[in-house]
């Protein structure tokens, strides 16, 4: 973008210059993956501002510097919201500390020169461009006053943003402070869908789960009250055994007495019938000696 190139002496802070965002679906694709994604990442921050192919007005007298439009930039210490152009005098001063460009065909050495030039003049502390067709990825950081290319960009980590590039054998991969990928619109949605359908299968094995959680309790209250019904019934069986073993028990005791009795009885009739034989024994015996006595009596002549 050329210096005075946007005057308008109707509108001194012009919007728009006219041109499309982007050249290239590829261009275009790349800028709003990175801004889009930046935005998740300090959604939670009401204090970092976000914007891409915006205006930058970095002084108020466009004779000194004209606008640029970086593909995307962040400036930490600026509130979200509605922006028609940044206009720096209004920010607090602050200029983008953070700006990326994707590099499109028309995109010359001279016109990066000069906006690498712009980006380090006006204070800018990262500055990254990247070239989609050629893979290639240039990292500026701010050191000593001035931004200088950085030469180890293996696992490059901002340290403004946190995040992290990586540049594989076809494009670049670009990670949040938590090792998440970047995503394209298309890649987003496709992952919501699959958490969402993650999720609902998870809350259908839930309420799965939960059904047969509740057919088991209702399983096992059952079995409770059928244990508890066995338990009631084995109760009264065991006091049915023990009183019939009483019963048992004292029947047994009342045949033990009579048994005892009868041998009593027995021994007693036993008694008796051996003194029967004695009394028979003895009246045998004076019978024999009457006998003898009368048979003397005869042999001396005297009838008994």
């Amino acid at each position: 973008m050329n210096p005075l190139s946007l005057y308008d002496p109707d509108d001194p802070y012009p919007e728009s210059d006219g041109k499309p965002m982007a050249e290239s679906t590829e261009q275009y694709e790349w800028l709003v993956k990175i801004k889009e994604n930046l935005e998740c990442l300090f959604a939670g921050d009401p204090q970092v501002f976000v914007a891409g192919d915006l205006f930058w007005y970095p002084v108020r007298d466009r004779s000194v510097a004209d606008a640029m439009a970086p593909d995307v930039m962040v400036a930490f210490g600026r509130p979200k919201g509605v922006r028609r152009c940044y206009k720096q005098w209004e920010e607090a001063d602050i200029a983008p500390q953070v700006v990326f460009e994707i590099r499109s065909p028309s995109n010359g050495p001279k016109d990066m020169a000069e906006k690498l030039a712009y980006y380090d003049r006006f204070g800018v502390e990262e500055y990254y461009v990247y070239d989609p067709p050629r893979n290639h990825l240039e990292v500026w950081l701010r050191q000593d006053g001035r931004l200088k290319r950085m030469s180890h960009l293996k696992g490059w980590t901002s340290p403004r943003l946190g995040i992290r590039f990586a540049l594989g054998g076809k494009t670049l991969a670009i990670f949040d402070p938590h090792g998440q990928p970047f995503l394209t619109s298309v890649e987003r949605a496709e992952r919501l869908r699959r958490e969402q359908a993650r999720a609902e299968d998870g809350h259908r094995r839930a309420e799965e789960a939960h059904r047969r959680a509740e057919l088991e309790a209702a399983r096992a209250h059952e079995e409770r009250t059928r244990a508890d019904r066995v338990e009631v019934l084995a109760a009264a069986a065991i006091t049915r055994a023990e009183h019939e073993a009483a019963q048992a028990a004292r029947q047994t005791a009342r045949a033990e007495r009579e048994g005892l009795r009868a041998d009593e009885e027995h021994q007693r009739a036993e008694l008796a019938t051996a003194q029967a034989a004695a009394a028979g024994a003895r009246a045998e015996q004076e019978r024999a000696r009457a006998e003898r006595l009368a048979e003397r009596l005869r042999e001396l002549g005297v009838e008994p």
